[in-house]
């Protein structure tokens, strides 16, 4: 690789880093979760990307390491965002009146 385009890549990592932290810092908390919820799909995507790229033979020994870095990682995003989705549905489910409630 050479180097000028070690330095492009690295330049639009700094860039992507810097737009989604401005991005996320102007979301209101309430839409934190459904925006959460919405980039489990993108999440998806890294997956299945990264275990493509962990596929292909006769890659470099630290390709094959990032690679499952990023697997591992992205099933844990996906994970957690579906677990924490499934909490804040549960917040909008109607609550069962059980003995001793008095719901009206």
């Amino acid at each position: 690789m050479r180097p000028s385009q070690v330095i492009l890549e690295l330049t639009v990592l700094a860039l992507a880093i810097f737009l989604g932290f401005e991005v996320i810092s102007k979301v209101p908390t309430l839409l934190h979760t459904p925006l959460m919820s919405g980039t489990n799909a993108i999440h998806g995507i890294v997956l299945v990307g990264a275990i493509l790229v962990a596929g292909i033979p006769d890659q470099a020994t630290w390709v094959r390491i990032v690679s499952l870095a990023a697997v591992a990682l992205g099933t844990l995003n996906v994970v957690g965002g579906f677990v924490v989705t499934d909490r804040m549905l549960e917040m909008f489910k109607r609550r069962e009146s059980g003995p001793g409630r008095n719901d009206t």
